[in-house]
């Protein structure tokens, strides 16, 4: 068990960054597309609005839960961390197989072939999309290798443009004339039943728009005072976003209406199209070419340091762990993550994994909520002090957003068979995967005995 921190890795982030990542990792492509998705299961527009409110509130415990992780176990690899030292290695283990086979570098294949799909409308270059978002992976890899200030001061960039680009959607969205289907009659929602059925099925997606926050966790030892930063930078950013979200929500439902909601696959780049006409196509392309860059940015800059983290633990390759002597970064695990991703833009059918992304996020999300309660009974018992954050009205906050993330992870597998085969596959190869780096001492080595 970890008893501090790790010596190498350089602390030159501050809250402001830690805010900026955790808001990073979460916008991507989604908001501009997942209020249709929510529509056309909730036709109501009070009830779409609720939808994306709770989603945020969910986030916001979440927030919540992490960030007295955070301060009361600051150490390197966040979630992974917590799986390992409140249960067994092996379930850290499993997590970082995941984010490795699954959610991090599926999601960055998917954000690079997202941008591959918009320059051609953007620039009129004819460029193979696949060879496109290589290379820009290729660009994102060599600039995190440069440093984590390097890499944290482009996610940043990335992040404020995102923020005005999304205000400047909100903007149009208020000035904008209503189009005709924003006066259309709503299409029945059914029985009151059904529609909290619909709720909680469009739910999914939802969450979806909002993950991410949790990969802030990975900068814990890049962090400088880690105890207050990053619990701060967790709250600062979720809340952020909820913001953004609940406020791109209300203009798609004011301009195009709960009916024009369902008959398009593009709403963002409808209300742009009714504020400024044709015009409006290309800013939405290059808003959402431009987001997904973001996201792509963050995920390079944060992942990397799990895979470092696991090598420093022993149970994966040796030179994960390597730190370069000069910018002290995990070079060979951020070319590892790059490459994986690169790999990933090649596999076609790849992306359909990405559908199972929720269920192993809201799985660890559970057990990091009993990993809070398992920490607060150690920290007692061991007669640590307080530590500066702690989740408020603990702990039915704990309580329930373990029950939250159970439901969700349940909802996203009895509603689709091959999610809950394929997750769970997935799984259960990490075992075999775990007792090779353990066993193989040429593949791992270990620093905590």
């Amino acid at each position: 068990m970890s008893t501090g921190f790790r010596a190498g890795l350089l602390r030159r982030l501050g809250t402001r960054d830690a805010a900026l990542i955790v808001m990073g990792g979460i916008v991507g492509s989604g908001i501009f597309r997942n209020p249709s998705v929510v529509a056309q299961s909730v036709h109501a527009g009070w009830a779409i609005l609720s939808v994306w409110i709770v989603g945020g509130v969910v986030a916001l415990l979440g927030a919540f839960v992490f960030a007295e992780l955070a301060a009361r176990r600051p150490h390197d690899g966040g979630l992974y961390a917590y799986m390992r030292d409140a249960y067994h290695p092996l379930v850290a283990f499993m997590y970082g197989w995941t984010l490795l086979l699954v959610s991090q570098s599926g999601g960055m294949a998917a954000a690079a072939l997202t941008f591959a799909g918009y320059f051609k409308p953007l620039t009129g270059l004819a460029w193979d999309p696949t060879l496109l978002a290589f290379a820009v992976l290729a660009i994102f890899t060599i600039v995190n290798c440069l440093g984590v200030r390097q890499g944290g001061s482009m996610q940043n960039a990335f992040m404020v443009l995102k923020i005005a680009a999304i205000a400047a959607l909100v903007i149009a969205g208020f000035l904008a004339h209503p189009t005709t289907a924003a006066a259309a009659p709503a299409l029945s929602s059914g029985t009151t039943i059904a529609l909290l059925g619909a709720m909680a099925v469009s739910m999914i997606a939802v969450l979806f728009a909002y993950s991410g926050w949790q990969t802030s966790t990975f900068m814990t030892a890049e962090l400088k005072d880690p105890e207050r930063s990053l619990p701060r930078g967790l709250l600062w950013g979720v809340c952020g976003v909820i913001v953004l979200y609940v406020l791109v929500n209300v203009v798609c439902l004011r301009v195009l209406g709960p009916s024009g909601l369902v008959h398009t696959s593009a709403p963002a780049s409808d209300v742009l199209r009714a504020f400024m006409g044709s015009r409006g196509a290309t800013l939405i392309a290059a808003i959402i070419s431009l987001s997904t860059l973001g996201f792509l940015s963050n995920q390079i800059l944060v992942s990397p340091r799990v895979y470092h983290a696991m090598a420093e633990d022993g149970v994966f390759f040796k030179q994960m762990a390597w730190l370069h002597p000069k910018t002290r970064v995990p070079v060979f695990a951020i070319a590892l993550q790059g490459a994986v991703a690169a790999l990933i833009t090649f596999w076609k059918g790849y992306t359909q994994i990405l559908g199972y992304v929720i269920g192993i996020d809201y799985l660890f999300f559970a057990l990091a909520a009993i990993a809070l309660f398992i920490f607060r009974a150690r920290d007692l018992a061991e007669g640590r002090p307080t530590p500066r954050f702690v989740a408020p009205f603990s702990p039915l906050v704990t309580g329930l957003f373990f029950l939250i993330a159970v439901a969700v992870a349940l909802t996203s597998y009895v509603s689709s068979l091959p999610n809950f085969l394929v997750t769970y596959g997935i799984l259960i190869l990490a075992i075999p995967a775990y007792i090779f780096f353990r066993k193989v001492p040429s593949a791992s080595t270990s620093r905590r005995g």
